[in-house]
């Protein structure tokens, strides 16, 4: 019954897509090898590195953003069922992990392979922020909430979403929840005031999990069991407006092709996607003249 009801959702994705005639927003550009293990979300850090969060290895991978080779590995299995990373304004690092029911804060980069300076307590967590406002975003899956902590307590709670994954801030400094379950995105104040829901059938939202935002204030949102890549203007006109899509609906290798993307992360023209099922990242570009 499950099987069929995903076959089903993933059916009404693709449907969507062909329906609102969504093309391309980016060419494929590189791919890096196939050699992570299962990747989730993933963030450019202060150094300019792209930092991609390994659940099965328990570790954070550093790509060069330019050539998607490998640079270094951190925290070798000490982030059990990492999902998530984020870097705060003051270069600290924000961890999601799945297997240790807690958010890791560290110091910075340079104190990735030590102990944790702060453990966050969250159930099933899956996503993770570190705030522009200094403060720290938690997404409590077991419990369904958005957690607001300031200097390691917590301040506000929020929302119903669980399971729900990834929490993203846009230009503005609001924050967006991945509520991948009831397949839609939550937009929130920075003190957890739910302010707008994009959950429009024209989306086709299977299971949104991971999302970042372009420098034009854009959504691009990685929908896991849909195998796609969408770009949203979450300001369009009725509910808001799907912009373009990247991948087919049906899993594979190569261009315009995905097999359960998760993470994304955004830098200038570039668009880089955890391909998770294929162990790899893969790059896409807008080529600007």
């Amino acid at each position: 019954m499950f099987f069929r009801s995903a076959l089903a959702t993933i059916s009404l994705a693709m449907a969507a897509t062909a329906q609102d005639g969504a093309t391309p927003f980016a060419a494929f550009d590189l791919a890096s090898p196939p050699i992570l293990s299962n990747p989730g979300d993933l963030a450019i850090g202060p150094d300019g590195n792209l930092y991609v969060a390994e659940r099965f290895a328990g570790r954070l991978t550093v790509l060069d953003p330019d050539t998607l080779e490998l640079i270094a590995t951190r925290a070798i299995g000490k982030m059990p069922g990492v999902r998530d990373v984020s870097f705060g304004p003051d270069g600290s690092v924000v961890t999601a992990l799945t297997g240790a029911a807690a958010v890791a804060v560290y110091s910075g980069i340079s104190a990735l392979d030590d102990a944790p300076d702060q453990m966050l307590p969250a159930a099933r967590t899956e996503g993770a922020l570190a705030h522009s406002n200094g403060r720290i975003y938690v997404m409590d899956g077991g419990m369904g909430q958005v957690f607001s902590y300031e200097n390691g307590m917590p301040i506000a709670a929020a929302g119903r979403h669980p399971g729900a994954h990834d929490i993203a801030e846009d230009l503005q400094g609001n924050i967006w929840v991945a509520d991948n379950q009831r397949g839609r995105l939550v937009k929130y104040a920075q003190d957890l005031t739910q302010l707008q829901v994009l959950d429009d059938p024209k989306f086709g939202f299977a299971a949104p999990k991971y999302l970042d935002f372009d420098d034009f204030g854009r959504l691009v949102v990685a929908d896991q069991n849909a195998n796609r890549i969408l770009l949203i203007d979450p300001d369009g006109a009725d509910g808001g407006t799907l912009l373009g899509v990247l991948g087919d609906g049906r899993p594979g290798l190569g261009p315009n092709k995905f097999d359960g993307p998760q993470g994304i992360a955004v830098l200038g023209n570039s668009y880089y996607v955890s391909d998770s099922d294929n162990n790899r990242v893969v790059r896409y570009t807008v080529v600007l003249n």
